[in-house]
């Protein structure tokens, strides 16, 4: 028989069953599709020897005048700007600091102090930094802690570096106490019960259901200097210019010289490219301290302070009427995008006296969270509820060969956590979400839109940002690390290096729609083994044959008594340059083909194998 070219459809489709996707793909992680074949996606390095503290869920990247190249990170206990590897503490404080007299009390052999403090505000998990503090129980109580439970109303306790030398206390001396902003959750919490929502919502007689979001920051740039804040709270501003900027910590907005009515709670922010506006989706109303869930407001152009409406200036606000809750913005080309928790607004500059307007462009939409949508080949790209949707000028459901499988394996509790990220280098957009039994984002999805192809994979990440002002794109993990994403071919989070295991898998093929059994007795592997950093990288080809379809693998076993034929071609050059041969004797009324690796310094792709097969009678 003649040899015959396997070629299979780009992309990976599981909405169908593995027989009805034939002639395609059915399986796989971390691949990716270039010019219609699969290859394995590229490693990842970490950028520095040092971690943060707190799940990072916001990363934003600029340059400031000085050429310095600075990284925004936003995590649920802290704030800090990197710079070269060095992540710089910058965290606002939630008020001055507080002048406390012998605020200490320790117990002999124990590492324990308690802390008495009367103004409160304080919550588990809160940083505070105590100076000028005198000896008490034989320790010293300088330098930054963390309050590890809430002994009463007016104290917490902490740790100490080392256990006390006796009981003593209430001492200390006169102590100066600067308490860093609450922190906030790491992951979703479901709520059950009264209160738990609004009026109205749940069942009667069983209370409402909600979820505690996790910490989500916004980020933007006002010239060089930094604009931050926490969903739900307050807006802080950051001076890139003062004086050792790295070691000062962010301030409130409101704070700043000439600040007037800035909100004093905010959802979400934004600042406008081309117009200069800041923009606080969901905010308290001009004063009020309340919090309207679909109140839009802005500062004058240009000003980032100045939020008083006047004759003389351009700020302003809306309330947008389609949803009850803003969930998410993005700055398009000509517009400023709003996703409501049903709808999708346009904003668009009309200038004095309305300054902006908002168009009704989607409605019946969702979006899954805050950071759910990617902006990529002016296209805004984002993950609803149950389904994938994008804008183009006109709000639509985006086609997925992945849906069902998607959100068949989906833990609903943690929607907050699904972030969106590109690659633009290969025309990708990832979503990374939980699976039904994970409580961190530990699976993704990728839309190749150049394509119109989609494929999956196993990968835990709690934020992403896209290569633009750095080399590579940049995502934070669940180990405290920054990494450099498409570095090398291996996995380098940690100190210690890690093969990255990828693999394809086919759905089935046959023979004149299985009327016959075939026989496979030649193979003719096609891979290209370019970029790989070790002298004889290899992959392995696996023919996986079945009786019928949907009677599994391997069953009855394969001609000659193997369950399975395994190929293993190895080359330091591309493969293609070769002309070699494999044979093997597998026989089943449908076969499937899977390609893998998993050893350091492998990268591969694959081309067009070849197939000799032949018709092998119909028992």
């Amino acid at each position: 028989m003649p040899l015959k070219k396997l070629e299979l459809k780009s992309g990976v489709n599981r909405e169908n069953t593995r027989y009805t996707s034939e002639g395609g793909w059915y399986e796989c992680d971390k691949i990716r599709f270039r010019q219609g074949t699969p290859e394995k996606i590229g490693g990842w390095q970490r950028i520095s020897q040092s971690v943060f503290q707190g799940v990072c869920r916001s990363i934003w990247n600029w340059v400031t005048l000085g050429s310095q190249n600075l990284v925004g990170l936003g995590t649920n206990l802290k704030f800090y700007i990197e710079n070269g590897g060095g992540y710089y503490d910058i965290t606002p404080l939630r008020k001055a600091a507080a002048t406390l007299t012998n605020p200490f009390t320790t117990v002999s052999g124990s590492a324990t102090v308690t802390v008495t403090d009367a103004t409160g505000g304080y919550i588990v998990g809160d940083f505070v930094t105590f100076s000028n503090a005198s000896a008490v129980g034989g320790l010293t109580i300088d330098g930054e802690f963390q309050v590890v439970d809430l002994a009463s109303s007016t104290s917490y306790t902490i740790t100490a570096s080392s256990n006390a030398t006796s009981s003593a206390g209430p001492g200390g001396g006169t102590v100066t106490a600067a308490y860093q902003i609450n922190v906030g959750p790491a992951f979703a919490i479901p709520l059950v019960g009264w209160g738990a929502s609004s009026w109205g919502s749940g069942t009667w007689g069983v209370g409402a259901e909600s979820v505690e979001e996790v910490r989500q920051w916004s980020q933007a740039n006002f010239g060089e200097d930094l604009i931050f804040g926490p969903r739900g709270g307050t807006l802080f501003y950051w001076d890139a210019s003062a004086t050792n900027s790295l070691s000062v910590r962010g301030v409130a907005l409101s704070s700043v010289v000439g600040a007037s009515n800035v909100p004093t709670i905010q959802n979400l922010t934004l600042v406008s490219d081309i117009s200069r506006f800041v923009f606080c989706f969901g905010c308290n109303e001009l004063g009020s301290s309340s919090l309207n869930t679909m109140l839009i407001r802005w500062s004058d152009q240009e000003d980032a302070t100045n939020w008083t409406p006047s004759a003389t200036n351009q700020s302003g606000d809306l309330i947008l009427s389609n949803g009850t809750n803003i969930i998410a913005a993005k700055q398009s080309r000509q517009e400023v995008l709003v996703w409501t928790d049903s709808a999708l607004y346009a904003l668009q500059y009309v200038g004095a006296p309305a300054v902006w307007t908002a168009q009704l462009v989607g409605e019946n939409t969702s979006i899954a969270s805050q950071n759910a949508v990617a902006y990529a080949n002016g296209i805004a790209y984002w993950m609803g509820r149950d389904k994938f949707y994008m804008y183009d000028g006109r709000t639509k459901p985006l086609r997925c060969d992945l849906r069902k499988f998607i959100f068949n394996d989906f833990n609903t509790t943690q929607y907050p956590q699904v972030f969106a990220g590109t690659i633009e280098s290969y025309h990708e957009v990832w979503w990374f979400y939980c699976s039904s039994s994970s409580t961190v984002a530990n699976k993704y999805v990728v839309y190749n839109y150049l394509e119109d192809v989609w494929y999956y994979g196993n990968m835990s990440r709690s934020a992403w940002l896209d290569s633009g002002l750095r080399n590579n794109p940049l995502a934070a993990t669940y180990t405290f690390n920054l990494v450099d994403h498409e570095e090398g071919v291996d996995d380098n989070e940690t100190a210690t290096t890690a093969p990255i295991a990828a693999y394809i898998e086919s759905a089935q093929f046959d023979l004149d729609d299985g009327h016959q059994f075939m026989f496979i007795w030649r193979l003719m592997p096609d891979i290209t083994f370019d970029g790989s950093t070790v002298s004889s990288p290899s992959a392995t080809m696996s023919l996986l044959p079945l009786a019928n379809s949907g009677s599994g693998y391997n069953d009855p076993l394969s001609e000659g008594g193997s369950n399975t034929a395994a190929i293993t071609r190895t080359a330091t050059t591309p493969v293609e340059k070769y002309t070699g041969e494999v044979f093997t004797r597998v026989r089943g009324r449908q076969m499937a083909m899977k390609i893998e690796s998993s050893a350091e310094g492998v990268t591969w792709q694959l081309g067009s194998p070849r197939i000799d097969m032949r018709p092998d009678g119909r028992r």
